[in-house]
This record gives structure tokens, C-alpha cells and sequence, in this order.
């Protein structure tokens, strides 16, 4: 086949030339050459291509014509097939393979390519292949090649790199070391980072940037605003990828103050705010409770995406309007994953678990995949409301299937949600499941073995934690005096208690309310006294409900009409407390003190609310008043009900009544 001439250089540049970039373009080309004009049709025809079948028609013409076996011309059709969100990786893969001689930027290309679609074990194999064959690499080849390594869970083959860099002598470009900082970083070694952004020569506006991306994903948004600060005591002016990133420190940091000081700072240097930066500013605003300065940046906003619309819900929802949050939601011309996420999430955190639900009901049914942070909302939902039909569901449609992995967090909802839900066996099963637990994990098991009256166990399993290296924090302890309160462990209890300040933790309001209560359940109602008079703090409702019970437990009249009266002024609308009172003075006939507690709520406008509770059966909800009988099963129900009450009254139970040595 006789092959055609292509154009001159001078012919392929001279005419066309690119728009100005747009950070928000998906487009391969959107990154324009400001030298690249080109005039040949069929080049100006893979410029504008938006859609395979045309990437396909233009190779049949480039192949007809001969172009195909010219590397400029395929290397153009080929970065479309990889890079453009319209494009097909696989088909670049198949179309690489058919280039005889690629240069170091087809081969850039492919890599970039598989970095992109997520095939990082691909491309670095690709690399490799680079090394193998000694094609002439130049700088964004070793840049590709650290992105592919990103990817990968072995930090040791991006060190493998980072060694041949050395080797060829190319560890003093800064493209290449700002590659290299963005590899350590995403690898979490900011040690190693730092390092070699300390040691560099020449630090440009891309150095400083991925450094301080590298802090902010890392969680440490302080540490970032530093570097921001001293990148621009040295005289380097930051781009819109630094204010985005920025911005981004300040929505973690959560300081309105700082949040401010950073936007005036971007507008007084002139900062192109482009769709991406207002997005981040938004965001910015929405997260760090400056609610009016989002709204306003959203409403001045000529252009909107889903990310803009996204960051008011969400900054609404945490923030407790979850109404409003709906109608942004409702508006919203474009949703993704995230979106239904922001709404789900905010129904859920604001204790709406019927409205979390039905929404994820409506997003399963409309085909969306959720996130991981979707399912952990729903979680929380579930337990919150009791459903744990949905809760199983995702459990058996999502990780038994292994379309979601069952990381930490979503481990941790799980046992949440079981816990709360009744079944504390599943929660042990994904317990043991979990490949990795954190404090959290452990923190969850055992107050969920608290609250369902497994003390042993409780206790048992900090032992293990312990020696495991975790260090408890305040919400381990709460759980751990919750089980000694629940299973009348009183010796462990008070060691547990006196055992915190060997953490370094100072015992709270929860802490003392766990071992109020644990002494009144025993009857130890003078040590309990005691304990509140020597407490640091002012006791809560919670104390003194605790004494009120414990009295009622235990017959103390006296002691029992102080904390009622305590409670009374901390919640004087509180129905339980005077029923709790009355309770009290009936068992023991004080019938004026009856009347008077009867009394005193009819002056006071208190009506006794009627108990409630809820069942699940096979997915249906049944929720019972206080002497209901209109549920159709109401005499089996009642009956079941009596031969319970009969069972308890049979167990006897033991309590301390002497001094707190004859517990010890």
C-alpha cells in the first residue's frame, strides 16, 4: 500500500485554535495546546468528536487514507477513545496494540488512559512494559506512571519508581517531584512529601498545592492552612487548584472566621472564581454553618451544576432544615448518587427515619446504586426506627453479594443497627466479619452488649481491646458502666470508674450518671447521695432520674420526693417524673402524697403521656398504646403478655441494701 504524505507542520497549525480551558470540561481536549492550530479535515473531525461511532468512522477514513499508520494523526484519535467520557478504554487498549512504533506520548496516553477508567495495575504494567523495551521516556511519563501507582495498595512498587527516577537522574525536575509528592501523599506518607518538597529547588505554584491537597486528605486541615499562609509569605500566587483545595481545608477545619478570611483573601488577589472555585466555596460556607453566604454565592451563580445544588442540601440538612433541604432537592434539574445521599443523610441526622427510607426506597427504585455513606445513613435510619428488614436487605444484597465491601464504617453501622434493632448475635457476626476493627468497632459491640444486658460480655471484650493496644476514650466507659449498672456489678463498676483517670480521661456528666444509677438499682441510695454532693458537676435530669427510680425501686420516700423535686424544676413538663413519684408513694400508702403529686400536675398543665411501643414482623410495623385493643390479635396478645409478667414476678431478685463494702 503506497502511503500519502501528511501535511507539513506548517500546515497542520496555522488556523484553529482552542478555547480557554474549563476545569469542568470532561472533554480529552479541554486542556488546550496554545501552539496546536490545526487545518487537515479529518483532524479537525477526531477534534470535535463526541461519540465512538464517529471515533470509529473517522479510523475507517484515516485507514482508507493512510493517516492511520502516522503517529500524530492516531495519536490524537487514540488520546479521544482513552480520555474522552465519551470514549471506550477497552477499544484504546485493542487500538494501542495496533501502532507499530509508539512514542513516549502514546504510550503517556495509554497510561493516562488507564488511570483514568481505573485500571492502575494496567498501567503500570504498561510502564513496565516502557522500561522493558527502552522506549525514550520523558517527564509525564514517570508522572503517569506514579498516578498508576496510586492506585495500587502496594506502596512498594510506587517506591520502585521513585528509584528508577533516581537512577536516570531525573529526581530534581519539578514536574517529576511534584509527581512524587502527590504519590507519597495519597499514599498517606507525608513524612516522605514533606521531604521532598523541603529538599526541592524550585517549588512552583503546583508544588505547593499538591502539598497542601496532600494535608487535607489526609484530615489534617490546619497543617494545610499553614502551608498556606507560608506560600504566600513566599511570594507565590495560588490558582484557582489552590483556592479549590483551600477551601476545602477551610469546609474541614469548620471555622466560619477562618472560612471568611480565606474567601477575602482570594477575592483581594483576584482569583478567577470559576464554576469549580464558587462550587468550593460554597461548600465551604455550607459546612463551616454560614448558611447565608452559601445561599448568596449560590444565588449569584450564573451557571449551577448538581455539586452547587448538592452542597445546599447538604449544608441545609446538617443544619437541621431539613424542609427547605427538600425543596432545593425537589428543584434540582440533575441528580447524582451524592445528591440522594446529602437528602437521605440529612432526613437521618435530624431523627426523620421514616423520611430517609422512603427516600432510599425511591432511589433503589429508580436504579441507583448507592455509596457507601448512602448505606450507612440508611443504617442509622433503620436503627433509629426500628426496621431491620431494610437493614438485612442491604446486608444480604450488598455485602454478602460483595457489591460493597464491608469496610469500618459501614461494619460499624451494621452493628448499630442490629444492636438497636434486637438482634445483638448478627451484630457479633459482623463483629467477627470485620477485617479491620477501630475504636469505634469495639465501642459499638459493647455498648451494644450493655444496653441488651450481656455485662460479661461487655467487659470481657475491653479486656480483649486492651490488649489489643486500643486506648478507651469516654465513650467506652460509658458502655462499660452501663453493663455494671445493667448487670449490678458494683465492685467493677466503681473500679472502671476510678480506673479512667489512668487514660487521662476526667469522668462526665455520663460517666456519673452510669454509676448514680448502678448504685440506686442495688439500693446503695446513700453512696449515691454521697457521690452527687462530691460531683464537680451540677447534676442533670439523668442523675436525678436515676435516684427518682432507684427510690422507687427501693422504697425511699424521702430522698425519692427531693429528686422529684430537683427534676421538676430541671423539666417541670415532664409527666414521667410526677408518675414516677406517685408510683412511689403508693407503694409505700402515702395517698395525700399521691394526691398532691396529682395535684400539683393538673396546676401545672401536665398531662401523663400514654406509653407507646412498636414491633417489626415480617416487614410490617405494629405500634401499641398503653391498654390497647385494637389490634385484631389483642387477646392472643394480652395473654402472651400475662404469662410473661408471670414468669418475671417468679425470678427473685437481690439487691445490696447494707453499705457499699457488702457489695465490694
Amino acid at each position: 500500500m503506497k502511503l500519502l504524505r501528511l501535511p507539513s507542520a506548517k500546515q497542520i497549525f496555522p488556523v484553529q485554535t482552542f478555547a480557554n480551558f474549563s476545569s469542568d470540561s470532561k472533554k480529552w481536549n479541554s486542556t488546550p495546546n496554545p501552539n496546536l492550530k490545526i487545518t487537515n479535515p479529518t483532524l479537525l473531525l477526531i477534534e470535535s468528536c463526541n461519540s465512538m461511532s464517529q471515533a470509529k468512522q473517522i479510523q475507517a477514513q484515516m485507514t482508507r487514507t493512510a493517516m492511520f499508520f502516522h503517529l500524530f494523526p492516531v495519536s490524537r484519535l487514540l488520546s479521544f477513545v482513552a480520555l474522552d467520557e465519551n470514549g471506550d478504554f477497552r477499544y484504546a487498549n485493542a487500538l494501542f496494540s495496533q501502532i507499530l512504533e509508539p512514542n513516549a506520548y502514546v504510550w503517556n496516553t495509554v497510561i493516562r488512559g488507564c488511570v483514568k477508567n481505573g485500571f492502575h495495575e494496567m498501567g503500570f504494567r504498561y510502564f513496565v512494559r516502557m522500561v522493558r523495551e527502552c522506549v525514550e521516556m520523558d517527564k509525564r511519563s514517570y508522572v503517569f506512571g506514579l498516578k498508576a501507582c496510586g492506585g495500587l495498595e502496594d506502596f512498594r512498587v510506587g517506591h520502585s519508581v521513585h528509584c528508577r527516577i533516581w537512577k536516570v537522574g531525573s529526581a530534581r525536575d519539578v514536574i517529576i517531584k511534584n509527581g512524587l509528592i502527590h504519590f507519597y501523599c495519597e499514599s498517606g506518607s507525608l513524612v516522605v512529601s514533606d521531604k521532598i518538597f523541603r529538599e526541592s529547588e524550585e517549588m512552583d505554584v503546583v508544588s505547593w498545592t499538591t502539598m497542601i491537597n496532600g494535608n487535607v486528605i489526609n484530615g489534617l486541615a490546619d497543617e494545610a492552612l499553614k502551608l498556606f499562609d507560608e506560600m504566600c509569605r513566599s511570594g507565590v500566587d495560588p490558582n484557582e487548584v489552590t483556592m479549590v483545595t483551600v477551601f476545602s481545608a477551610c469546609a474541614r477545619k469548620g471555622d466560619l472566621r477562618v472560612a471568611e478570611r480565606i474567601h477575602a483573601f482570594a477575592e483581594k488577589k483576584g482569583v478567577r472564581f470559576s464554576l469549580n472555585v464558587m462550587n468550593a466555596a460554597l461548600d465551604m460556607y455550607a459546612k463551616c454553618g454560614g448558611l447565608a453566604k452559601a445561599r448568596e454565592i449560590f444565588d449569584n451563580m450564573e451557571v449551577k451544576d448538581v455539586f452547587s445544588w448538592t452542597s445546599m442540601v447538604n449544608g441545609l440538612g446538617k443544619s437541621g432544615d431539613v424542609e427547605l433541604a427538600r425543596e432545593f432537592f425537589d428543584k434540582m434539574p440533575k441528580r447524582n448518587v451524592i445528591s440522594w445521599n446529602a437528602m437521605i443523610a440529612g432526613y437521618s441526622q435530624n431523627n426523620k427515619p421514616m423520611e430517609a427510607l422512603g427516600l432510599y426506597d425511591v432511589m433503589e427504585r429508580q436504579g441507583l446504586n448507592p455509596m457507601e455513606s448512602t448505606l450507612v445513613s440508611v443504617l442509622s435510619a433503620c436503627a433509629q426506627s426500628g426496621y431491620m428488614d431494610i437493614g438485612k436487605r442491604i446486608h444480604d444484597n450488598y455485602v454478602k453479594q460483595k457489591r460493597i465491601p464491608l469496610t469500618v464504617i459501614l461494619g460499624n453501622a451494621f452493628i448499630d443497627m442490629y444492636a438497636k434493632c434486637g438482634n445483638i448475635d448478627i451484630a457479633r457476626e459482623i463483629f467477627d466479619a470485620m477485617r479491620e476493627r477501630d475504636l469505634v468497632s469495639y465501642n459499638s459491640m459493647i455498648v451494644a452488649y450493655a444496653s441488651h444486658g450481656h455485662a460479661n460480655k461487655a467487659l470481657d471484650l475491653f479486656e480483649s481491646m486492651i490488649n489489643l493496644g486500643f486506648k478507651p476514650d469516654d465513650i467506652t466507659f460509658v458502655g462499660l458502666l452501663s453493663a455494671c449498672a445493667h448487670g449490678g456489678l458494683v465492685k467493677k463498676g466503681w473500679g472502671y470508674f476510678q480506673d479512667m483517670e489512668l487514660y487521662g480521661l476526667v469522668p462526665a456528666m455520663e460517666h456519673y450518671a452510669c454509676v448514680i444509677d448502678l448504685f440506686c438499682r442495688v439500693g446503695l441510695l446513700d453512696e449515691a447521695r454521697e457521690l452527687i454532693r462530691l460531683m464537680p458537676l451540677e447534676p442533670d435530669e439523668a442523675i436525678w432520674g436515676a435516684v427518682l427510680n432507684g427510690c422507687r425501686m427501693h422504697g425511699n420516700v424521702e430522698l425519692g420526693k427531693f429528686a422529684a423535686e430537683k427534676l421538676m424544676n430541671l423539666d417541670p413538663k415532664d409527666s414521667g417524673i410526677y408518675a414516677l413519684l406517685a408510683s412511689l408513694c403508693a407503694n409505700k400508702s402515702k395517698w395525700s402524697d399521691v394526691r398532691m403529686t396529682r395535684s400539683m400536675m393538673r396546676d401545672k398543665g401536665v398531662k401523663k403521656t400514654r406509653g407507646s411501643s412498636s414491633i417489626e414482623v415480617e416487614g410490617e410495623f405494629h405500634e401499641f398504646l398503653v391498654g390497647d385493643q385494637s389490634h385484631p390479635e389483642s387477646k392472643a396478645i394480652y395473654e402472651v403478655l400475662q404469662e410473661v409478667l408471670f414468669f418475671s414476678k417468679s425470678d427473685d431478685y437481690t439487691s445490696c441494701t447494707g453499705n457499699i463494702d457488702a457489695c465490694l
